[in-house]
């Protein structure tokens, strides 16, 4: 019993701190909102090739948190529900990098954006990275009891939420915006990207219910 509750300290801190870095990339994207906002390209520049790194960083400890529960081996039944946790998880991450690259290309282009637009990028960028936040907080909740877990996913569900309406709201703006045809292409795959996040946080969110029955 020792081992097995060692082992998933282990299992668990290796899955906590790529979450970390999941965060770290998601909070990069209201950073390049309010960039593309400013029209401050050589910023934006920078902050995607700091993007890039954290999503390798991602990858890096998504590979750790594999190799931990190979190392572990049969001893840790729960080996499947850690592998789901971290794999949904960095989804996210990819969503990220797919989110500022595209608002890059705006500004690469200097394509205009209504105002309108641009203050709804903000909300909706606010409320997915506060997802991912509330994602974070559930993981933290693991060595607390599943009771304390569920609570906390529920908060994330209704980040989702959040996230769904204003999405469904902003999609209509575009559309109705008279946008040039490239623009619209990017920009409602920027606003699918983050609903997709959200979906994903609610996800992995979902998964660390199972994983909490199984600390």
């Amino acid at each position: 019993m020792e081992t097995q509750e060692r082992v998933k300290g282990r299992a668990l801190a290796t899955c906590q701190e790529h979450l970390r870095k999941v965060v770290d990339i998601a909070r990069k994207v209201p950073q390049m909102v309010d960039l593309f906002i400013k029209g401050d390209l050589e910023s934006a520049r920078q902050l995607f090739l700091d993007i890039r790194k954290l999503e390798d960083e991602v990858d890096i400890a998504r590979r750790a948190v594999s190799k931990e529960l190979a190392e572990i081996g049969a001893i840790l039944s729960s080996r499947e529900d850690f592998l789901r946790f971290t794999n949904l998880a960095s989804e996210i991450a990819d969503y990220c990098e797919g989110i500022t690259f595209r608002l890059l290309e705006i500004m690469e282009r200097r394509w205009k954006v209504p105002e309108s637009i641009k203050e709804g990028l903000v909300k909706l960028s606010d409320v997915f990275l506060e997802a991912v936040l509330k994602l974070r907080e559930t993981a933290l909740t693991l060595n607390y009891g599943p009771s304390k877990t569920l609570e906390k996913a529920k908060e994330v569900e209704m980040a989702e939420r959040a996230v769904d309406e204003m999405y469904r709201e902003l999609e209509l703006k575009l559309l109705e915006a008279n946008l040039e045809i490239p623009v619209l292409i990017l920009l409602r795959d920027v606003i699918q990207l983050m609903e997709d996040g959200a979906d994903k946080a609610e996800d992995s969110a979902d998964a660390a219910r199972i994983l909490s029955f199984a600390m």
